[in-house]
């Protein structure tokens, strides 16, 4: 008697090598195979393992081995099988089979406390027995649904699996219109096969795929199919993912289980490879696994599920078909096709029956049982670096030229005050006569033009809040006070609202008109946003930003900002409403909670935080907590951050926080440092550093902005990590310098020249 045992004296290998990804994989991802050691030992030694471990009592042991005894008929089934399609239990799909029925009763065994034992032996000899009698009939029989884009194949592989005309067929013309079923004996077994009418790839005929897809659904509604053959061309290999939509609306019509015991089917597949752009011709089996692996990559994306690796097998249904002395017909690298199609499909029908059996709840169930959904870790990566960002606070209208920060010291100088009243006069000058002086006497008027006017801006600058601290005086506390409100008349005069931004390139079409209207006194804001990559060119204006800002009791705002985009088939939302509640001079708290879309039917709810101090005039420390909601998982955060302006013109921003959930934290901080010239920002320096799982990220980012002369600006941006990579970016800015535009040129003549 032979049986498998771990521990027994090894007198005999029968090892099964690993399974290609043409070969037979269930609805899960095919993990890598492991050697199997079939081993002899003495009925004695089995007496003894039994006393050892225990062979369970009455009730219990009756189901197990009324089970075992099942299992081993479908083991029995699964050979004959093998056995009239010509192939040996050495076969790597047989064998794989055989090696998943083991692992899955010893699994099995010890739910029982018991391990099961798998006489491969034993039901190989049965199954011998039973076909050389040739009386005891095979009790089997497989559905199989045939579907995929028009003209690849369907109705011709199905002629050639009964190996007669069962479907008529016409290259010029459409075979099959509409879903029917044919019924015929292969080798001695039942198989019934579901001819579907073509389906279109393009997403414009997405509406007749629809029609099509339901009357299948509604035809093998009585009669599910075991197995689902996904038919395509080998010989029509292009790289747009054109298919998508076809995938996409077989998802949706049918589920991703439709997926999960799927077989592709490749026809033409004695078609000759295509030539490389360099003239030369790939191997057979290269092209064969770049079409195969783009096929079921394509299948991956519908289902949305990265552990699908679905199996390939090519079709050759030409007559002209080489054929080997049996008459069946080979494929160029030398594999016959039929076998190892059927076979492929017995094997699905076979592990759905054992799975049912054993009730084993692994992942992998029964046709039309689709996958447990998988919890996905959130991204606490991305959760920390929006955290640590800082957020202004909501301010009214009457707060927005205060200084909290001190970074407008330079309008408290006194001498600056009084710098513009004292300049002497100026007479500004037409074009007629600047056109008299020279080169150096009109950059001389220029200067003093743009120094005159800088000292005014400060000037006005400082006027608008000495104004809002006398209005502070006069009205009293602002906390307690309330708001002032505008007049009728001039909340009612219309004010033409800014016309959208026009994109880096437009034509004289361009429908920035259709957007223009008058600003309302109505409260809330509603704009349109241009989609700048999009593909319409008429309607680019895919979104709307809503904003308003409320005040409630003592005067404290509330801020609603609301991003909603619609596309054809998704709906995409952003919300955040913000609050600022002072506690006195120097003290606030930010409240936000701001919802979006995180995914297909997922949204994330984000709750934060953060309590300002300033404990010093130049000195200002904060504090914030954070919890996130997405799906059904929860992660929170808590942050602290330091502001310490220097002098006038310098500031520095310390932060660190850190964010938790299911398990996993992610932790980092930032130091930024902001220098300001006395009239333009100079630059901003920032460096990050960042652990998630092990894995530090450290980043700097410069950015520095200078004014050359009075009509350019240079603007430089860096940006490199740890990792080994960057970017810097350098523009130049020019409102007279249009000569500017031939230094584009210089990478457009480069890469021509590199072609010579």
């Amino acid at each position: 008697m032979k049986i498998v045992s771990e521990n027994a004296e090894l007198r005999k290998d029968h090892r099964v090598g690993e399974l290609s990804e043409k070969s037979f994989a269930s609805s899960a991802q095919v993990k890598d195979d492991e050697n199997i050691e079939v081993k002899e030992i003495d009925s004695a030694s089995v007496k003894l393992q039994k006393l050892k471990k225990g062979v369970p009592a009455n009730k219990e042991a009756e189901e197990y081995d009324e089970t075992r005894e099942k299992l081993q008929m479908i083991r029995v089934k699964f050979l004959r099988l093998a056995h009239r399609l010509g192939q040996t239990p050495h076969n790597v799909v047989v064998a794989q089979v055989l090696y998943r029925l083991g692992l899955a009763e010893q699994l099995r065994g010890r739910s029982g406390s018991r391990v099961a034992a798998f006489s491969f032996d034993r039901a190989s000899a049965m199954a011998e027995q039973l076909e050389a009698a040739g009386q005891e009939p095979l009790d089997f029989t497989c559905t199989i649904m045939v579907i995929g884009k028009s003209g690849v194949g369907k109705s011709a592989t199905i002629n050639s699996i009964f190996n007669q005309p069962m479907l008529h067929t016409d290259a010029l013309q459409v075979g099959t219109k509409k879903v029917r079923g044919v019924v015929g004996t292969v080798h001695g077994i039942s198989v019934r096969v579901i001819d579907t009418p073509g389906l279109l790839p393009s997403w414009t005929d997405q509406h007749h795929n629809e029609k099509t897809l339901h009357s299948v659904k509604s035809f093998i509604r009585k009669t599910p199919p075991d197995i689902v053959l996904y038919v395509d061309r080998l010989d029509l290999h292009s790289r747009d993912c054109g298919d998508m939509p076809l995938m996409r609306t077989i998802t949706e019509i049918f589920g991703m289980s439709v997926w999960f015991n799927a077989i592709v089917v490749l026809t033409h597949a004695a078609a000759a490879p295509p030539e490389e752009p360099s003239g030369s011709t790939i191997s057979y089996d290269t092209f064969v696994t770049q079409r195969s692996e783009f096929v079921q990559q394509a299948i991956r994306l519908a289902a949305g599920d990265t552990r699908l690796r679905n199996p390939v097998t090519l079709v050759e249904n030409h007559s002209e078909c080489r054929t080997n002395r049996a008459g069946q017909r080979v494929l160029p690298n030398g594999q016959v096709w039929m076998p190892h199609l059927l076979l492929l499909s017995f094997a699905s029908k076979i592990m759905a029956e054992a799975n049912s059996l054993l009730q084993l709840q692994d992942g992998v169930g029964p046709p039309g049982r689709p996958l447990a959904p998988r919890m996905r870790s959130p991204p606490l990566h991305f959760l920390l670096s929006t955290f640590l960002q800082s957020r202004p606070g909501v301010e009214l209208q009457s707060e927005q030229f205060d200084d909290e920060d001190g970074t407008d010291g330079e309008c408290s100088d006194s001498e600056e005050e009084s710098e513009y009243d004292e300049l002497p006069p100026f007479k500004p000058l037409t074009s007629a006569q600047l056109a008299k002086f020279t080169k150096a006497q009109r950059r001389a008027y220029y200067d003093e033009l743009e120094y005159r006017e800088k000292l005014f801006m400060k000037k006005q600058r400082k006027m608008m809040k000495k104004m809002q601290e006398e209005a502070k005086d006069l009205y009293g506390d602002s906390e307690a006070s309330e708001p002032v409100s505008i007049p009728d008349s001039a909340a009612s005069e219309p004010v033409p609202i800014p016309d959208m931004a026009m994109p880096a390139s437009f034509d004289s079409d361009n429908p920035t008109h259709r957007y223009r209207a008058l600003d309302s006194s109505n409260p809330w804001v509603l704009r349109p946003v241009l989609d700048a990559n999009g593909w319409d060119h008429d309607i680019g204006y895919d979104s709307v930003d809503v904003e308003r800002l409320f005040v409630v009791k003592n005067n404290i705002p509330i801020s609603f900002n609301c991003h909603i985009s619609k596309g054809k088939k998704d709906t995409n939302l952003q919300m955040e409403v913000a609050s600022s509640v002072k506690h006195g001079k120097g003290k606030a708290t930010y409240i936000s909670f701001d919802m979006q879309t995180a995914g297909e039917d997922i949204m994330a709810y984000t709750l934060r935080s953060e309590t300002g101090i300033r404990n010093h005039r130049m000195n200002k420390v904060a504090g914030g907590l954070s919890a996130t909601l997405m799906g059904d998982i929860i992660t929170g955060g808590v942050k602290v951050e330091d502001k310490l302006t220097i002098g006038k013109r310098g500031e520095v921003v310390v932060c660190g926080g850190g964010v938790c959930g299911r398990g996993g934290i992610a932790y980092g901080g930032k130091l930024e440092a902001t220098l300001r010239d006395k009239d333009d920002p100079l630059g901003c320096f920032l460096s990050t550093v960042m652990e998630w799982h092990g894995d530090r990220a450290i980043g700097f980012t410069s950015h520095i902005q200078i004014p050359v002369g009075q009509h350019m600006n240079f603007i430089g941006r860096v940006n490199i990590n740890n990792r080994g990579s960057g970017q810097v970016s350098i523009r130049i800015n020019s409102s007279e310098l249009y000569q500017l535009i031939l230094i584009g040129l210089i990478p457009l003549v480069n890469k021509l020249l590199s072609y010579c």
